[in-house]
């Protein structure tokens, strides 16, 4: 690597977005893993716990209200600030707001509440992704995109590490209070980038084509949908598979943390091995799973990513019965993680390779919402089986919840090729 493409890592530009790549990821887990281990440690029911994966659907709608923060300036800070950076500040600012409030929650006594505020930190995130996602963009020269999208990557990964071993941490040596406020005093990173951020220039601004809302949502949902369809002859197929293809999965993933709690791992111990190690996992298991789409092809690798991952499910019914073993935890961390890895590199491959050319970002939007969307209700319901059943139990059906996804892949496989054998005939006769 020589000098000038180092030099392009270190512009105060880019050291911005990684800032806000901070700021983007540290909610999540403050509502998803970090608020899960809380409740179990208070002794809130499996039920309730899993049901709370049903607060991630503000992520998945998003889009919903993307156009309003897109094109509605708010009133006096969008005088004082311009357009995104009064948007970014105004969300960061709610955001922080409603996790100094979970702080002040007891989870065991006004658990209601407590799933209330996770719900609003949650809207607030999707909130800021949505003006955070448009202001890296028009921060950025089109020739720095690439390394502005890397650098964006590892701040969001960096805030997901913040808010998941940070706040572990914090809990385990003060208190759950402590923890969540100190996140909340976090969300100062986006804040304060946001204001040493020049807003974008008023003629990037103007490109934003103005439409009313409505025709906005018809050139955002009716035309791709429509688009869809038409182009693709599977296409019902297709959005069976994008739903099935994660659940076991999300439904896995929903309650892992519940888990380790009652297998008497501290918060420090999970906060090491599965905020740090796993991470380190998943970033290797993405590296191993685009190589894999780039020699086996996309459908072949989504099939053996799929079988992996009901595999790295299945090493938790041995857990189940290894006891408090960090070793054992590692391992399985390790496998699940790394599986994850890979299935969401080709996944989300697969997903690119769907969308037109007409309806690039609409298209993907809405697949990738409907993929999560399946996934948040179905991964919902993980609490109530951990409730009734035995930990190997709920594993053993996290594997075969996977199933479903694998048989409509080879269905979606073999159709692909009794297609392909039909049109290469018909070329074959038209030659003839």
């Amino acid at each position: 690597m020589n000098l000038s493409a180092i030099k392009v890592y270190l512009s105060p530009r880019m050291i911005a977005v990684m800032m806000l790549g901070v700021a983007s990821g540290l909610p999540l887990a403050l509502t998803t893993s970090t608020l899960s281990t809380w409740m179990m440690k208070s002794g809130v029911n499996k039920a309730t716990i899993g049901a709370l994966a049903l607060v991630g659907l503000s992520y998945s709608f998003k889009f919903l209200w993307a156009p309003l923060v897109d094109q509605m300036r708010l009133p006096f800070l969008g005088a004082i600030f311009g357009r995104r950076r009064s948007w970014t500040l105004f969300s960061q600012v709610m955001l922080a707001l409603s996790i100094f409030m979970m702080g002040k929650c007891d989870p065991h006594e006004s658990v209601s509440l407590l799933s209330i505020l996770a719900v609003c930190v949650a809207f607030w995130s999707a909130t800021s992704d949505i003006v955070i996602d448009a202001f890296r963009i028009e921060l950025l020269e089109r020739s720095s995109y690439a390394a502005g999208s890397a650098v964006f990557v590892s701040g969001y990964r960096i805030g997901m590490v913040i808010s998941g071993a940070g706040a572990l941490f914090l809990a385990s040596a003060f208190t759950w209070e402590v923890a969540y406020t100190v996140m909340s005093l976090c969300v100062g990173i986006g804040i304060v980038t946001v204001l040493f951020c020049p807003e974008p220039s008023s003629e990037s601004l103007r490109l934003k084509t103005k439409r009313p809302f409505l025709e906005h949502l018809d050139h955002m949902v009716v035309q791709p949908l429509a688009d869809f369809i038409k182009t693709k002859p599977q296409w019902l197929l297709i959005l069976a598979f994008i739903i099935l293809y994660k659940l076991g999965d999300a439904f896995l993933g929903n309650m892992l943390h519940p888990f380790y709690v009652e297998m008497g791992f501290s918060l420090e111990e999970i906060a090491s091995v599965t905020k740090v190690f796993g991470l380190v996992a998943t970033l290797l298991g993405g590296f191993v799973g685009g190589a894999l789409v780039f020699r086996m092809g996309m459908m072949r690798s989504l099939l053996v990513c799929g079988i992996l991952q009901i595999l790295s499910n299945l090493v938790f019914i041995v857990f189940t019965y290894s006891g408090h073993s960090v070793p054992m935890l590692m391992a399985a961390i390790s496998a699940e993680n790394f599986t994850t890895g890979m299935g969401s590199v080709a996944f989300v491959a697969y997903l690119s390779s769907l969308c037109s050319i007409n309806f690039t970002a609409s298209q993907y939007a809405i697949l990738s919402a409907l993929a999560t969307t399946g996934r948040t209700f179905f991964a919902s319901s993980a609490g109530m089986l951990a409730e009734h059943a035995s930990w190997s139990v709920f594993f053993l059906a996290s594997g075969i919840i996977a199933l479903p996804g694998i048989f409509a892949l080879l269905w979606l496989m073999r159709k692909d090729r009794l297609h392909e054998h039909a049109v290469l005939g018909t070329a074959q006769s038209t030659t003839n």
